[in-house]
């Protein structure tokens, strides 16, 4: 509403009212407008934080593969690295082989719990003397010791691994039942025990289940662990992929070989 004073209208004072209304509403900013400014802001400052520290990352890997992994820190990483693996062939893999022919020679790799275990249970109600053949570091000879097999015995022609067999005997306090030989197991005269344990080589299990048939008494177990013997039925199995375990019956293989007209001989070395 406006008056009219001395011929000049002049806003009444509802009007004037509306009109300063208007005038700060002129001057406020929708909050929906404000809030999206202010999530802008915040993504804005955090990609920026992100790609500061990205370039910081990426500035302390380039320093660090120029400072600490130059082309020379390279070189002694690799040098030391062969030099390791030299010291373990020289020192606990090779001894053991140099009175072996190449094709006899069999690679030290221990046994886990879980193959120890599956090899212990296919001799589970056996009893009597035990030969362990390539028997590392001592672990099944251990073992069978502690199920009551005796003598328990172990070949081994690395003098580190025998060492090292004859440690954890001690340890465990059992060196005085237990015993590690250093004989080549193609000499050993096998005819005294009744159990045998191998973690051998397929290349040489050919070449040993020959040997076996000859000498072992007629009511030996045959254990072998990790690979089977190629020409022989087992007559249990244990375990699966790598910690399989298989057990062989002396007495069933000879009648099997005789079944067939195989003579059983072996050459001596």
């Amino acid at each position: 509403m406006f008056s009219s004073e001395g011929g000049v209208k002049t806003p009444g004072k509802e009007e004037m009212k509306r009109m300063k209304e208007n005038e700060v509403m002129s001057y406020q900013i929708d909050p929906r407008t404000q809030q999206q400014k202010t999530t802008e802001y915040n993504l804005i400052s955090l990609t920026r934080k992100i790609c500061m520290e990205e370039d910081i990352q990426e500035e302390s890997l380039a320093e660090f593969k120029e400072r600490r992994l130059g082309g020379w820190g390279l070189l002694q990483l690799t040098a030391g690295t062969g030099l390791a693996v030299y010291a373990m062939w020289a020192g606990i893999l090779m001894p053991g082989f140099r009175r072996v022919p190449l094709k006899l020679q069999v690679p030290y790799i221990p046994a886990s719990k879980r193959q120890v275990q599956n090899v212990m249970t296919l001799l589970k109600s056996r009893s009597g003397g035990l030969a362990d053949l390539g028997s590392g570091d001592g672990r099944i000879v251990l073992e069978a010791s502690q199920l009551g097999f005796s003598p328990a015995v172990g070949y081994e022609l690395n003098p580190w691994l025998l060492w090292l067999a004859r440690f954890h005997a001690w340890k465990t306090r059992n060196y005085g039942r237990v015993s590690y030989r250093r004989e080549d197991l193609w000499k050993v005269d096998l005819s005294g025990y009744k159990n045998i344990t191998v973690f051998l080589a397929p290349s040489v299990l050919p070449l040993l289940q020959e040997k076996l048939l000859v000498e072992l008494p007629e009511d030996a177990l045959i254990v072998a662990g990790r690979f089977p013997f190629p020409d022989w039925t087992p007559c249990s199995i244990v375990g699966e992929g790598v910690e399989r375990a298989w057990a062989y019956q002396i007495q069933a293989l000879r009648g099997h070989n005789q079944s067939k007209g195989i003579k059983m001989t072996v050459e001596s070395s």
